[in-house]
């Protein structure tokens, strides 16, 4: 599936005008901050690592499959990519100005999500800033549903549940945006800005 998923995936991007809009406004904000590189986690064959640094961000890939991590070295051999998970990130406490987990959380359980986001806060120096995207249900009382995703299980929240999480896990919310699903698409996509708030330990 990791062959299969890249060439699908390879040129996506160049029609997602709100997915490249949220990842310039963040690319902005981690460069004004100047706190150190982005982690791009869950980052499977490395495209959107490599569109960061085509902004002027300095990205490196995580990601828990070693096939996916050959396939983004393989392809984008200037760039940093690393097998690892994003619950026990080798990276030590405060050293990362920004997060990048796009669609990266969409298979975990919801009860496992909130240490994802306690690593995420981990890791990140006060005033990091943090993007996460997945798949949303933004109708009143909507909390979590699992669904058929082509690769095993996965979940879709509610963006105000999940910023709600964000909250509990130490970060403040700095803008967030749902939008309708594609041609393609069968449910609505969210994609949530945060920061850990300066003066916050690591």
């Amino acid at each position: 599936m990791a062959e299969v998923y890249a060439e699908y995936a390879r040129a996506l991007l160049d029609v997602m005008p709100f997915d490249r809009a949220m990842f310039g406004v963040f690319a902005e904000l981690v460069r004004d901050a100047g706190l150190g590189a982005v982690g791009d986690l869950g980052c499977g064959p490395g495209r959107l690592t490599a569109h960061l640094a085509s902004l002027g961000v300095d990205a490196f890939g995580v990601d828990l499959s070693p096939v996916m991590i050959e396939i983004a070295r393989r392809t984008h051999p200037e760039l940093r990519f690393e097998v690892g998970s994003m619950d026990a990130l080798d990276v030590p406490d405060g050293s990362l100005g920004g997060v990048l987990a796009y669609y990266s959380i969409i298979h975990a359980p919801p009860e496992h999500v909130p240490a994802f986001l306690a690593e995420f806060h981990r890791v990140l120096a006060p005033g990091g800033h943090l993007l996460l995207g997945f798949f949303a249900e933004d109708r009143s009382g909507f909390v979590v549903e699992p669904f058929d995703h082509k690769v095993s299980l996965a979940y879709r929240w509610s963006p105000d549940h999940m910023a709600g999480l964000l909250r509990q896990a130490g970060f403040a919310m700095n803008a967030s945006l749902v939008r309708e699903p594609a041609a393609n698409e069968r449910f609505q996509q969210a994609y949530l800005l945060a920061v850990k708030p300066a003066g916050t330990g690591g």
